[in-house]
């Protein structure tokens, strides 16, 4: 359809300007910062996740979308800094349970993974993110783990 993506292949509602804004009046961060992972531009949810935590600093929405983002881009120093943040606040909640399971597959630690994603499903059994993390598990351990540049031959 024409006119619905701008430059780089970015649908015209992740490339709203918000740049020269001192003073965010609601949650505008947040919401662009969840366009841009929806868009997997995880490098720039990281910065805007960033940048809403320095607007909001307790907000535990901000925090979670700063701790996928890291996941994303394999920053685990920065997640596990903000998995700690949340630990307390809300480490109860199938959000957090879906999520640092998500960031313990992406590891390779797959009981762990296995642990939290278990823990997400028996709060809501119904819960989508949650059994899907479950069948990505389930297939992740029939792949091969394989070290880099293990397939040069090829």
């Amino acid at each position: 359809m024409p006119g619905a993506f701008a430059a780089f292949s970015d649908t015209m509602r992740s490339t709203k300007d918000t740049a020269n804004r001192e003073y965010y009046p609601d949650d505008e961060l947040l919401v662009a910062a969840r366009i841009q992972f929806e868009e997997r531009n995880f490098g720039r949810s990281y910065t805007m996740f960033k940048k809403a935590l320095d607007v909001y600093p307790e907000d535990p929405a901000a925090w979670l979308g700063f701790a996928a983002s890291a996941d994303m881009l394999r920053r685990f120093d920065q997640s596990d800094y903000a998995y700690r943040k949340l630990q307390p606040v809300i480490g109860n909640r199938i959000e957090f349970l879906n999520n640092f399971g998500y960031s313990q597959l992406l590891r390779g630690n797959l009981r762990s993974a296995r642990t939290y994603f278990v823990r997400a499903y028996e709060l809501d059994p119904s819960n989508e993110t949650a059994a899907n993390n479950l069948e990505l598990l389930r297939n992740s351990v029939t792949y091969p783990k394989r070290a880099p540049g293990d397939l040069r031959g090829i």
